[in-house]
């Protein structure tokens, strides 16, 4: 669904990606670990349009759509939950998932996407008529999530969603991709609970200094192995 190929980026004079490949498969849960500074989110944001490249390409299904404005990109099926939720502290819980159902071609399926999102987050209906900067982090990690689905994306892509949170919500958050990826929807995932991610995905990329330094699906990893290369033994 995805091909990343040998792609250069970074902020104005400052390379951080080098010649990064990377493929995501339809129907798959495909997650990026490493160590903060690998590059992780600035690969995230050049798959959404955010950052130029200055090398290579990003094809996907089958179209090469580097240099898309990012605010098509819902049009075209891709949903990006970003690192540290960015909910609208000031509107209601519902009010932020209607954003994400913005898009006029999405507006029509928005009410029938919202009860599926407390079916998904029963917390979230709960608290529907309440302002987003009044929930705790797991709700609003929730929320985010939520919002990421109303557009009811072929590609999800989601940044750092356990960090700050309790291992309970954690766990419930894992759950929830569980489900997803049952329901066959296909996700990129960056992680920093390197067991978790790789517990649920298809398969694992290392990134270390704004390159792939490990590849290979998610059944024929070693976590041993996987440790010693992130923490550079």
């Amino acid at each position: 669904m995805l091909d990343i190929k040998n792609i250069r980026t970074g902020y104005g004079a400052i390379n951080v990606l080098w010649d990064v490949c990377l493929t995501a498969k339809a129907g798959q849960l495909t997650t990026i670990i490493g160590p903060n500074g690998a590059g992780k989110t600035t690969l995230l944001r050049a798959i959404m349009g955010l950052l130029p490249l200055s090398q290579g390409e990003i094809v996907y299904e089958k179209k090469v759509i580097d240099g898309t404005a990012t605010w098509n990109m819902a049009a075209m099926g891709v949903a990006m939950i970003p690192e540290g939720r960015m909910i609208f502290r000031d509107m209601t819980v519902e009010e932020n998932l209607m954003m994400g159902a913005f898009p006029k071609q999405h507006r029509a399926r928005a009410q029938r996407n919202c009860e599926r999102a407390y079916a998904m987050f029963p917390a979230l209906h709960k608290r529907r008529h309440l302002l987003a900067g009044t929930l705790s982090g797991g709700e609003g990690q929730m929320l985010a999530m939520a919002r990421g689905l109303m557009s009811d994306p072929r590609l999800l892509i989601i940044d750092e969603p356990s960090l700050g949170l309790a291992p309970v919500v954690v766990n419930e958050l894992f759950e929830t991709l569980k489900q997803l990826k049952a329901d066959g929807r296909t996700m990129i995932l960056v992680e920093q609970n390197t067991q978790m991610a790789v517990g649920l995905a298809d398969q694992v990329y290392l990134m270390q200094s704004g390159k792939v330094v490990f590849s290979k699906p998610a059944g024929e990893v070693s976590l041993a192995q996987l440790q010693d290369l992130y923490f550079g033994r």
